[in-house]
């Protein structure tokens, strides 16, 4: 039996202010080598889509690029326009460490805001599925957000970029709530315990990505929006996971494109990145 004093790994040895010997700049920078990239910025918006299903639609439709000069080995990076904003895309990065990983290339390659839009099962009602909820703190049931910040209960989203996404919708924007979820590393441990005690902390959805993206963001103050695409009450239902009109792609870009459009102008680049291009090599 193991000593109940003991710290766990998760929690031990971890030096918030030291720099990691290990970075997305020495990963990226030899996998160039190997590749051959092109040296071309990402996109300044960029978009995690970790269930695919926005990135499969686009790429149907014809209406991607591959980005040239991504080089990172575990995933690919398409480009697309969206009612006059250019963006970069990643589909399948799911969970806090994937998503995390490649959220981390994404900034060190140029991108100036990120946009995470992910899957996510019902706790406590906001409407009928589907639905988004725009994430203003996640709790931190998962391991990646500890080795980027100290232990809390919760991870929360820059109050700046919440206040600038404030506003009623218009009639013919897609709704968007504001609620709280639960990152969780294991979906199929969701016990009807750990769902009770979920909603008696008024948490109203639970996702994969968005407590280690907040912890993230304020670790290395980046920009970073998660929002919780509702489709599910975790298959207790028949007929659950259904997205809506064209898979909810329709949906998630009209969602995207107004996070950016309100956000993008206001979020600075620092020299260390490299020069912001449309992602394709022009220069904007």
């Amino acid at each position: 039996m193991s000593d109940a004093r003991t710290t766990p790994p998760v929690l031990a040895n971890k030096h918030y202010d030291a720099a990691s010997v290990f970075t997305p700049e020495s990963l990226l920078r030899e996998a160039k080598r190997q590749k051959g990239g092109a040296d071309i910025g990402v996109p300044n918006v960029c978009i995690l889509d970790p269930d695919g299903d926005i990135v499969r639609d686009l790429k149907a439709s014809g209406r991607t690029r591959s980005h040239p000069g991504w080089v990172c080995y575990h995933t690919e990076l398409h480009v697309f326009e969206e009612q006059g904003v250019t963006f970069g895309i990643v589909g399948c990065a799911v969970g806090t460490s994937f998503a995390v990983l490649v959220a981390e290339e994404l900034f060190v390659s140029g991108c100036r805001l990120l946009i995470s839009i992910t899957s996510a099962g019902q706790i406590l009602p906001l409407g009928r599925p589907p639905y988004f909820i725009l994430i203003e703190k996640a709790l931190r049931d998962e391991g990646t957000s500890y080795h980027y910040m100290p232990s809390s209960e919760w991870s929360v989203a820059c109050p700046t970029l919440l206040d600038r996404l404030a506003g009623d919708c218009v009639p013919n924007e897609v709704p968007i709530v504001r609620g709280s979820t639960w990152t969780t590393d294991a979906p199929f441990r969701e016990t009807a315990a750990a769902i009770t005690a979920m909603r008696d902390k008024g948490i109203h959805a639970v996702e994969m990505e968005a407590a280690a993206l907040y912890a993230l963001a304020a670790a290395r103050d980046k920009p970073i929006v998660c929002l919780a695409h509702v489709t599910n009450q975790m298959g207790i239902i028949e007929g659950d996971f259904e997205k809506g009109e064209a898979n909810g792609v329709l949906d998630a870009l009209s969602v995207a494109h107004r996070v950016a459009v309100r956000l993008n102008g206001d979020v600075g680049q620092t020299d260390s990145t490299p020069k912001a291009t449309d992602g394709l090599g022009s220069e904007t």
